[in-house]
């Protein structure tokens, strides 16, 4: 070098990124990245669809009632819809939620306490969901008959 140009001077030590995911297996970020990304243009047409049936179709929101419910239930294809539609809300939300929790939670017991009460709400919310959408019974006994619907004259 002459005395003319200046002198080299390296750069600062830039330290190694903290791993913040709490994940073990390799590539898992990456496909809960891939899942976000795919279930979201699902759920945007589940849901659209969903409320183009239930709002747009017939009397609109005048129409939904237990009987217009027990009536979709009826059929294993709403049955399945509805199912998805909340299985992948769930676990859409959740995984977005998982990430903010990475983000945000800096000390370990917080980001632990935090997935294992995000956990618990995820689960918990899918499985009374599923029970209630699997286990509806659109002919109750002791229920008014005007309220139901029609097919249900058939069954008492």
């Amino acid at each position: 070098m002459t005395a003319s140009s200046p002198e080299f001077v390296p750069g600062p030590k830039i330290k190694e990124p903290r791993i913040r995911s709490g994940r073990v297996r390799p590539g898992a970020e990456q496909w809960s990245w891939r899942f976000m990304r795919i279930s979201g243009p699902i759920l945007v047409i589940l849901i659209l669809t969903h409320l183009f049936i239930n709002l747009m179709t017939g009397d609109g929101v005048s129409q939904i009632d237990f009987a217009f419910v027990a009536g979709k239930w009826a059929a294993p294809l709403w049955q399945w819809w509805d199912f998805l539609m909340l299985a992948l809300a769930m676990l859409h939300g959740g995984n977005g939620m998982r990430l903010l929790i990475n983000d945000y939670a800096h000390t370990p017991w917080l980001r632990k306490l935090l997935h294992g009460a995000l956990g618990v709400a995820v689960l918990g919310i899918i499985v009374l969901g599923s029970l209630v959408i699997w286990t509806f019974d659109p002919c109750p006994v002791d229920a008014d008959m005007s309220l139901l619907p029609s097919f249900c004259e058939d069954v008492r």
